[in-house]
């Protein structure tokens, strides 16, 4: 036979679901209000800035109001190939903006994918990114915002409660008019935080399942932000903490060398001073027997500070400018490590440069703009791995690949070749 409960106990029944539901569906709401973020973070950033500043393609800010209407932005990211195959003049437009350089495709982003990227992008935009309509350039509709779900859902828990405030005045008063008739005492009035205390000593039960809910979610929330150290730059949780590895991480260096004048206003190959990129695991940090190479006869430039940025590498050669000559008192430079990876990884430079064709703005961003050098992707796992999904190996002209390349064709076919389909998701691949 079904247990009965008491009205009271009833009501807090209900009560207690909706607010569980309640703060499931704001849960949701949050973790979807992130994904955009995410996405961004794990595909666009090596290519992309969320502004309007180009980087290696053009800054994606405002792109809602750019891109042509209906699915033109899903056939872009999805297969950017066929649609300059197709003739189209925007997608021409973009590719001669940017100096002929291959959009990469993302096969495995759906729609929604694509729509949350663009909506973190362009903050306060919902639903579709591009819509058919009479108005636009492109032939765009605006977009129309409805209420934030988020407003929804804070607005009826207001009313829930103002309810069963109501509510309890409304029992409270019915039940002291039955007490009056019967001749039984009044309920007395303990107020709502003594109610509150009277309940919560009655339905215990009730109470350790609203506690251990919560238990639950902190711990959720506690776990997925450890574990996303790194990836949002700094905003999240486990990064208020000091574990210098994050995007953007900017540590100050004993000189303040920039890779803009050297790199970007020079043209200094990246290999020049990070020998090491082409050849081993490690790029190498230069020793200052490299700067000197350049530097015995450029004691002062015309950029403001050279003249005392310049005397910190002779004093750290040894180097008597007056005389022309090494002294022998040498003080080597301490560099402040900028891409750090955990110990148990294994990342070498020469098989992703010599082999894999990647050119260094990949993982590290447009050095040439750069003074300092600064963290410029996550560095993560999931970014990693990413990367070897959606990546297509550069094979042609490459004689690494020769053998491979034949057996990989003939079982893919016109697929694309990624690092995936070779063995590039093997755990053993970059742990052992």
């Amino acid at each position: 036979m079904r247990k009965s409960y008491p009205e009271p106990q009833r009501r807090a029944f209900v009560f207690l679901r909706l607010l569980i539901l309640s703060l499931f569906f704001l849960n949701i709401q949050q973790a979807q209000a992130s994904d955009g973020k995410a996405l961004f973070q794990a595909n666009c950033t090596s290519c992309h800035k969320a502004t309007e500043a180009k980087l290696v393609g053009p800054g994606l800010k405002g792109v809602k109001d750019r891109i042509p209407a209906g699915d033109w932005v899903y056939n872009w990211v999805h297969n950017s190939a066929a649609v300059l195959k197709s003739g189209d003049s925007y997608a021409k437009k973009i590719f001669d903006e940017n100096g002929g350089a291959s959009m990469t495709v993302f096969p495995q982003l759906s729609k929604e994918d694509i729509d949350a990227i663009i909506a973190y992008v362009n903050p306060g935009v919902a639903g579709p990114v591009a819509t058919t309509g009479p108005t636009g350039p492109t032939g765009e509709k605006p977009v129309t915002q409805g209420i934030d779900p988020l407003w929804v859902l804070l607005i009826a828990v207001g009313i829930l409660l103002i309810l069963t405030l109501v509510l309890r005045s409304t029992k409270r008063s019915l039940k002291n008019v039955v007490n009056e008739k019967q001749g039984l005492p009044a309920e007395p009035d303990r107020g709502v935080w003594e109610s509150f205390k009277y309940w919560c000593e009655h339905n215990k039960r009730v109470v350790a399942v609203i506690i251990l809910y919560f238990v639950c979610v902190g711990v959720k929330t506690c776990w997925y932000s450890l574990k996303d150290i790194g990836v949002y730059g700094g905003t999240s949780f486990a990064n208020k903490f000091d574990v210098g590895i994050d995007q953007d991480y900017h540590p100050s260096q004993p000189i303040n060398f920039s890779h803009k004048i050297h790199a970007g206003d020079n043209g200094i190959q990246c290999v020049y001073c990070h020998s090491g990129a082409e050849k081993s695991k490690t790029a190498g940090v230069p020793s200052v027997n490299i700067c000197m190479n350049c530097h015995k006869g450029i004691s002062e430039t015309a950029n403001p500070g050279s003249k005392e940025e310049i005397a910190k590498i002779y004093a750290a050669a040894g180097w008597d400018p007056a005389k022309a000559a090494y002294t022998g008192n040498t003080k080597p430079l301490v560099w402040n490590k900028v891409h750090v990876l955990p110990d148990f990884v294994f990342f070498p430079h020469s098989q992703h440069v010599m082999v894999g064709k990647v050119e260094c703005e990949t993982c590290h961003g447009n050095v040439k703009e750069m003074t300092t050098v600064k963290q410029f992707s996550p560095l993560t796992m999931g970014w990693c791995i990413d990367c070897h999904r959606t990546t297509e190996v550069k094979m042609d002209g490459n004689p690494y690949y020769e053998k491979l390349h034949a057996a990989l064709k003939a079982k893919y076919g016109k697929q694309p070749i990624t690092v995936a389909k070779m063995g590039g998701l093997d755990c053993a691949k970059c742990h052992y």
